[in-house]
């Protein structure tokens, strides 16, 4: 039995930090008297980012008084006051190592149910001011957990906290937390974990993915519970020559070259949907050139093929286009990338617009080689005949498949373009086409085209129930930030950091296009992306949630603090991250 020491509400507000604005609950303050405790939270509470924190899983944060003491005397602090790590309720009791996921405690007349540990941010570093404790509540096995409300009432300091059920399989909030987050991810702890109902439905899937590591015995592929960046180790570190073996038109503003190795032995396959970076010398006087294409040619042929838009005004692909020829050497990554065709036996929509519909080719050139009895759905939008790259390529693929739909879109067909033989319907392929056509919302959706597109279809088939899981998307150029609970502002082209140049190693941000001499005044590669308005993605900022994770194609860094557990070979975490020599990072 426990006790209920304190309870604490707050709204959210907004707070400076690092030139930027926040907005969070994180700061709790106790409130005397009984408060009602809703599904969703307490009375007077709230929560500033509700993609991570809140809702029905999360509606009740709960702390110890032991570990508050635990803290003091390890960060040496006597300043904590109730609600100090962010939490609803301060109790006595209920440790983590001993409190099991599915354990139900009345409190008074409410009646609640433990779910899952606190997912740490860097919000409550702000709160501490104390940047490393998102990693320490992980790595010191005190991360606190969370109530889902199945009784509402009413609750006030002072009432006991009684055990009135315990939740199946006996898995301590302190372990699942570990069981994430740390190494070691034992296969019976996992099939343990996903057996417990009142697990959410994140962290099952999360688990779930880690489980699918261990029967593939995946070595170097990092967690892939915490990130979609985590997958083998690529094929070789930076860059080597590979030789264009051929180079054909597909359409009037796209070339495809075939790169082999220079002894004609076979490359390794890819995994279809992913991209190299080619590094390119125009000019023997002038800084090399690095940029990413997507491969769009069938993933385990021994040779890769990238197809290549001329863009107005574009150095690389004007060099690509009118200088290279058949027999030339190009420098080349390895396959990189996490957008790739997933296993499965569900059907599968490949859905892109102009070039971009070079990844899912790839996805529909494996489909094709393993003549899979998924049903596949290929929907492609070109402007016209004239600009409809892979047209006759895709239509040899798909004949033989036995449950293959195709459907083109020419937003201005020419006047020679065949309505019925060379495209399906006139204007921008939209979500109402796809409604029409009755393409099922139970699938996986592989989407790549402009900006624009992407976010019209994605915001379209998530309001029609697609489950995010279920939507994977490749970008053109840098992918979209994700900085919780920051407030948005509008977004600046790449650039170098304000001030003298740094006298480190080159940093190249080969998505932004942006090659700039690291500067040692930044503590992280995180903290310098910033300064040059890179986009980003980041969590915890201390190497624990591998949200930041991201592919480092050559170079080498040194990490501090030390993440909780490595990213996987070849991915770089930039929130703890900095380089030791000339690096190419995916973004």
């Amino acid at each position: 039995m426990g006790q209920l020491l304190s309870v604490n509400v707050g709204l959210p507000q907004n707070v400076l930090w690092r030139g930027e604005t926040v907005r969070t609950g994180i700061w709790k303050r106790p409130v005397e008297g009984r408060r009602a405790v809703r599904r969703l939270n307490l009375d007077g509470d709230g929560q500033g980012d509700l993609a991570g924190h809140g809702g029905e899983q999360r509606a009740v944060m709960v702390y110890q008084i032991e570990s508050y003491r635990y803290w003091e005397r390890l960060l040496g602090r006597s300043d904590f006051t109730f609600g100090q790590f962010g939490e609803n309720f301060t109790v006595e009791g209920l440790p983590d190592n001993e409190v099991c996921i599915g354990d139900r405690f009345r409190i008074n007349n409410t009646l609640f149910e433990v779910t899952q540990p606190r997912v740490t941010c860097y919000r409550v570093g702000i709160r501490m001011n104390e940047p490393r404790i998102a990693a320490l509540l992980v790595a010191h096995h005190r991360p606190g957990f969370y109530f889902r409300v199945i009784e509402e009432g009413e609750v006030s300091a002072g009432d006991k906290l009684v055990k009135v059920a315990e939740g199946p399989e006996r898995f301590t909030v302190a372990d699942i937390d570990a069981l994430l987050y740390l190494p070691g991810h034992r296969p019976d702890q996992l099939q343990r974990a996903l057996r417990i109902p009142a697990l959410p439905a994140g962290w099952r899937a999360s688990f779930e993915a880690l489980a699918a590591k261990q029967v593939g015995n995946g070595q170097g592929v990092g967690n892939p519970g915490l990130s979609s960046a985590a997958h083998g180790p690529p094929a070789w570190p930076g860059f080597r020559p590979l030789r264009v073996a051929r180079i054909e038109r597909e359409s009037i503003a796209v070339v495809s070259l075939t790169l082999e190795s220079a002894d004609g032995a076979p490359l390794p396959a890819a995994l279809p949907g992913q991209f190299l970076v080619l590094r390119l010398r125009p000019a023997a006087n002038l800084p090399a050139l690095l940029r990413n294409y997507s491969m769009s040619g069938a993933p385990d042929a021994g040779v890769y093929r990238v197809s290549v838009k001329q863009e107005v005004n574009g150095k690389v692909s004007s060099f690509l286009h009118m200088q290279v020829k058949s027999g030339d050497v190009l420098e080349a990554s390895a396959p990189r990338g996490s957008f790739v065709l997933r296993p499965g036996e569900g059907p599968v929509v490949l859905l892109s617009a102009g070039i971009g519909a070079t990844p899912v080719l790839a996805m529909l050139h494996a489909l094709a080689a393993s003549r899979s009895q998924r049903e596949i759905w290929w929907l492609h939008g070109a402007r016209n005949g004239s600009e409809h790259s892979f047209a006759r390529e895709v239509r040899d693929m798909i004949a033989p498949l036995p449950n293959i739909h195709s459907f083109v879109a020419y937003s201005i067909p020419d006047t020679q373009d065949r309505l019925g033989k060379d495209y399906d319907a006139r204007g921008h392929l939209s979500f109402e086409m796809l409604q029409r056509l009755r393409v099922p919302h139970k699938a996986d959706y592989y989407l790549c085209g402009p900006p624009a597109f992407l976010r019209t279809f994605t915001q379209a088939l998530r309001n029609a129930g697609v489950a995010s899981g279920q939507l994977h998307q490749e970008v053109f150029g840098p992918e979209e930030s994700r900085t919780p609970g920051i407030a948005k502002r509008d977004a600046r082209p790449p650039h170098a950091p304000a001030g003298a140049a740094g006298p480190g190693p080159m940093v190249s941000f080969t998505r932004s296009g942006l090659d700039v001499p690291w500067n040692p005044a930044y503590q992280t590669l995180l903290e310098f992306a910033e300064a040059c308005d890179v986009r980003v993605k980041w969590s915890c900022r201390t190497g624990v949630c591998h949200t930041c994770e991201c592919a480092m194609i050559g170079g080498s860094v040194r990490y501090d603090p030390e993440p909780l557990e490595p990213p996987a070979e070849g991915n770089v975490l930039i929130c703890c991250a900095r380089p030791e020599a000339a690096m190419q990072l995916d973004l």
